[in-house]
């Protein structure tokens, strides 16, 4: 299967400079194939940060954000005025109007920032944002280490391939 994989994925159209015969893979990203076991694991991490209490705390705070009049007022406001900057930018070229807008859009944005659930939202977003940059460190560094450890540095290109 392993090599099935790897022809398929190495079935891409171009010369090492190798010559023939020579058996070093080569690959691009688009045509890597994940075995089914690597996915089957990333599927169950996914699942799993999924269920964590942070993914939980942005969800019960986006939910209240979406059930609440005022903020979903503000909102709309805010994209309004935001497509208004863009027709005076654009098509009037009136740049008094642009900076009157962005004024009227900072106390609108100031007012939606003071509600309580919007800073718990925001903070419950950096929160899985720290979360996931911590699983991929954590997966980047551990790799790196075994692959140090094992001894597997890159080598130079070999000139030619030996059958």
């Amino acid at each position: 299967m392993a090599n099935e994989q790897t022809a398929a994925a190495h079935d891409h159209g171009h010369d090492h400079g190798q010559g023939e015969g020579c058996n070093i893979p080569s690959f691009n990203t688009e045509n890597i194939i994940v075995r089914a076991d690597i996915m089957q694991k990333t599927k169950e991490l996914a699942d799993m940060l999924y269920t964590s209490e942070e993914v939980q705390h942005f969800r019960r705070a986006e939910k209240q954000i979406q059930g609440n009049t005022r903020i979903q007022d503000l909102i709309s406001l805010i994209k309004k005025k935001q497509k208004e900057i863009v027709a005076f930018e654009t098509t009037f070229k009136n740049a008094d109007m642009v900076a009157k807008i962005e004024k009227e859009i900072e106390v609108l944005q100031d007012e939606l920032d003071g509600i309580p659930i919007i800073t718990e939202f925001q903070q419950s977003q950096s929160d899985i944002n720290y979360l996931l940059q911590t699983v991929v460190s954590v997966i980047r560094d551990t790799v790196a280490e075994k692959i140090t450890v094992e001894g597997a540095a890159p080598a130079d290109d070999p000139v030619e391939c030996i059958e």
